[in-house]
Formats: C-alpha cells, structure tokens, sequence
C-alpha cells in the first residue's frame, strides 16, 4: 500500500435507523469483504446514501471509472450516479454499519 493516509466519509442522518456508509481511499486488501444485503430495503439504504456521497464529489470505487495510471485521468461515466452506486454496493466495494437499535438517545416512557 503506497498510501499513508486514510480518509473516512462518513455518512449520518439524524434518524436512528439510518445506515452509515464509509468509504476509505484505501484499497481493501487487509479487510474482509462486507457483509452480503439479504434486505431489499437495507440495500436501498446503502445504495442511496453511496449516491448522495458520489453527487458531493466522492470517487467511485469501480475498476472501470478508476483513473488511467499513465495520465491520471478518469472516464467520464456513462450511467448515472445511483447507477454507479447500485454497482458499488453490488460488487461489495462498500462497508456500511447497521446502527443498534437498543442505543437509542430517545428516552422512551
């Protein structure tokens, strides 16, 4: 790994059921693949908080929109962003935490 620094974008709402995507800039040959989705909804969750991280400036982390290691270019890509996020999440390119749902702050009575 030629990089020294790791970079976290971390992903919160305010709701207590939300998903926490993280995405690093490292590539992932010390970590263990994520977890698979068996939920429909959970993936939707990963997926759309990967999007809105890909439309504030984040990388994508697919082979084919990495940059050209010559020029250092990226392509352009050719679906939209919640496509690429469907991909990425797909391809297990993204770590996400489930928030416990006991740790809630609300005080309940």
């Amino acid at each position: 790994m030629s990089e020294e620094n790791v970079t976290k974008i971390v992903t919160t709402e305010t709701d207590a059921k939300s998903t926490e995507v993280e995405t690093e800039t490292t590539p992932d040959v010390d970590r263990e693949p994520p977890a698979a989705i068996d939920s429909r909804f959970l993936y939707v969750d990963v997926a759309a908080q990967r999007a809105k991280q890909l439309r504030r400036g984040a990388w994508p982390r697919l082979k084919e929109l990495a940059p050209n290691p010559e020029t250092g270019v990226r392509p352009s890509p050719n679906s939209k962003l919640e496509r690429i996020a469907m991909l990425e999440v797909d391809t297990q390119k993204i770590y996400y935490q489930v928030p416990d749902p006991n740790s809630s702050t609300e005080s309940k009575s």
